[in-house]
Parts: C-alpha cells; sequence; structure tokens
C-alpha cells in the first residue's frame, strides 16, 4: 500500500470515528472555531481555493496536504466527491501528515 493509499485510508477511520469535516462551509465553520489541525485539499480543487485554504491555514500554523482527486477524496469517506477535508483530532492530524512526508 503507497503513502497515498494509506492517506486515503486515514481518511475513512477519521470519518468514521467523527473526526472529520468536509466540503468549504462545514470546513470554514469549525476552522472559525479553532478545531481543525490539518486541512486535506483535492489535486483537482480550483487553484484560486487551494490558494486562498492554503494561505488561510499558512497563517495559523496549520499544515495543508494535497492529495488524490475529489472524486477519490469522496470515496475515501464515503460520500460524494470532496475537494476540501478537515481533521478535527491532532493525533490524527499528526498521523496522516506523517505518511505525507
Amino acid at each position: 500500500m503507497n503513502n497515498k493509499d494509506k492517506v486515503l485510508s486515514m481518511l475513512g477511520f477519521a470519518q468514521k470515528a467523527g473526526k472529520l469535516v468536509s466540503g468549504e462551509s462545514a470546513v470554514k465553520a469549525v476552522y472559525k472555531k479553532g478545531q481543525i489541525y490539518l486541512l486535506i485539499l483535492a489535486d483537482d480543487f480550483g487553484e484560486n481555493r487551494k490558494k486562498f485554504w492554503s494561505h488561510i491555514a499558512a497563517e495559523d500554523n496549520i499544515p495543508v496536504i494535497v492529495v488524490s482527486s475529489k472524486k477519490e477524496l469522496g470515496v475515501a469517506v464515503g460520500l460524494s466527491p470532496r475537494a476540501l477535508l478537515g481533521i478535527t483530532d491532532k493525533q490524527m492530524a499528526i498521523a496522516i501528515e506523517k505518511y505525507m512526508q
């Protein structure tokens, strides 16, 4: 299993554990509460939206990873295609980020 597959698998676990939010409005609401520890962007997310979220995350020292397509992210978490995911558990975020290094 390659690192991308491991990340996608971890995202499924995060979803089942209730440690993941998806979609821009849901992520933004949780982000404002200071409860996002990792942002995951789809590689086919619009360039302007990628820049927007990357800039916001950088201001707050929140790591951002770009992995897979919207469709694959959606399948990984058992939902329709998703361009943006947020991890709300610090340990889960650290574990997922480790696979991307």
